[in-house]
């Protein structure tokens, strides 16, 4: 794997743990400055949807700008994001910092995941796309557990200047070691668009929606489910999610690596699992050990997704697959805004802290239910086009050739 692929990563590790790290810095940026708790969750959701709005937007503002610069465009407002941040004297004030800082989040995912799978052979593009993401996954096991503790012990300004630095390091990493791709020739926006007439697109991005919204639904409140249900102490919380993490980092090499040999045949089981596992976890959450092997196995199942559904929408978007893998990226953080929304929905109908963990299995099974139906149009469409390539006439089988 070249280089250029750490340089990547370290982008995407901070990247990672400032989108996660909010989530144990809340109450103490909450009483810093004088708002309520879900107040300050609004720092969360404004990042979530800031990716969602950024992913697009930057890339289609980057369209003209060759590949290499773009990356580092986008650290660049990733870090001035995260230094506002730091620096904020008013709540609004950090609320922008975030929304700047997640404009950056699709665009580099997207555009890096194209980047990644052209400095490689083709038959380890899966392969390439996991290693920039180990980032984001390693961001989960080092990244928040490190920058929530700097930021409870220190103050949650310097947890954000840091992160800030690990852009600037991600920033230099981009100057120094990837190279200067070559745009392709006679790709415009309107291509770029063409993309999203595909069915296979379309499909590929609500597998990432429901597929990886039902990780969310359960981990969103898994603080509650673990100290009501579990029995944890809430200084537990930070090493359970840092099993989420590890289990993320296994889940995302897995993925990549079966993707490249297997793509569909990984979905149906990453996803298959996935089901599984979230409806199980409402019995697994009333025991201490049981739960915190739901969590790893929900964190690698959920991340051996990434790979497969980032490399479907790649593949299927050939020729023009820019703006269409950052919207894939959007479509991650979609499905988590969703999902947390839905779980909390049936906790505040009175189902109880598990209840989530039924949101997910179902949004799970659902994306695995689109997995099918996308490879059985894909078979269908194949044997049409064989069919007239053959010549035969449309209503007449043909022989299968071995």
């Amino acid at each position: 794997m070249p280089l250029a692929l750490l340089a990547l990563a370290i982008g995407a590790f901070g990247i990672g743990t400032t989108e996660f790290v909010i989530m144990g810095l809340l109450p103490q940026v909450a009483g810093d400055f004088g708002v309520s708790i879900p107040t300050a969750g609004l720092l969360v959701t404004g990042y979530a949807l800031g990716v969602v709005a950024g992913a697009p937007l930057m890339t289609v503002l980057g369209t003209k700008v060759p590949r290499k610069r773009m990356l580092m465009l986008l650290m660049g407002l990733f870090i001035a994001g995260n230094l506002l941040s730091a620096v904020a004297p008013a709540f609004s004030v950090m609320l922008i910092g975030r929304v700047v800082a997640s404009l950056a989040h699709g665009a580099f995912f997207g555009i890096g995941s194209v980047v990644a799978a052209e400095l490689v052979a083709p038959h380890k593009k899966a392969g390439a796309i996991a290693m920039m993401f180990t980032g984001l996954t390693v961001a989960n096991v080092i990244g928040v557990p490190l920058g929530t503790l700097v930021g409870q012990h220190v103050g949650w300004r310097v947890t954000f200047a840091v992160v800030a630095g690990l852009g600037l390091v991600g920033l230099a990493g981009i100057a120094r070691l990837v190279p200067d791709l070559p745009r392709p020739e006679g790709v415009h926006l309107r291509h770029e668009l063409a993309a999203f007439k595909n069915t296979q697109v379309l499909l590929a991005m609500a597998m990432t929606v429901l597929g990886f919204g039902g990780v969310f639904a359960a981990i969103t409140y898994i603080a509650p489910m673990m100290t009501h249900t579990a029995g944890f102490a809430d200084g537990s919380v930070t090493w359970l999610l840092v099993l989420f993490g590890l289990g993320m980092v296994g889940g995302n090499l897995v993925g990549g690596r079966f993707a490249d040999r297997a793509l569909m045949p990984m979905l149906y089981v990453s996803l298959g699992a996935l089901a599984v596992v979230l409806a199980l976890f409402t019995l697994t959450a009333h025991n201490k050990i049981a739960a915190a092997v739901t969590i790893a196995l929900i964190g690698a199942l959920g991340f051996a997704t990434v790979p497969p559904l980032q490399k479907r929408v790649l593949d299927q978007a050939h020729g023009a697959p820019t703006l269409a893998s950052a919207v894939n990226i959007g479509a991650f953080n979609l499905g988590n805004a969703l999902s947390a929304w839905l779980g909390g929905m049936v906790i505040a109908a009175g189902f109880g802290y598990t209840s989530p963990n039924w949101v997910g299995a179902a949004l799970a099974a659902s994306a695995l239910v689109l997995a099918v139906l996308s490879a059985a149009l894909e078979r269908r469409d194949g044997a049409r086009s064989a069919v007239v390539a053959s010549g035969a006439p449309a209503g007449q089988r043909t022989p299968a050739h071995h």
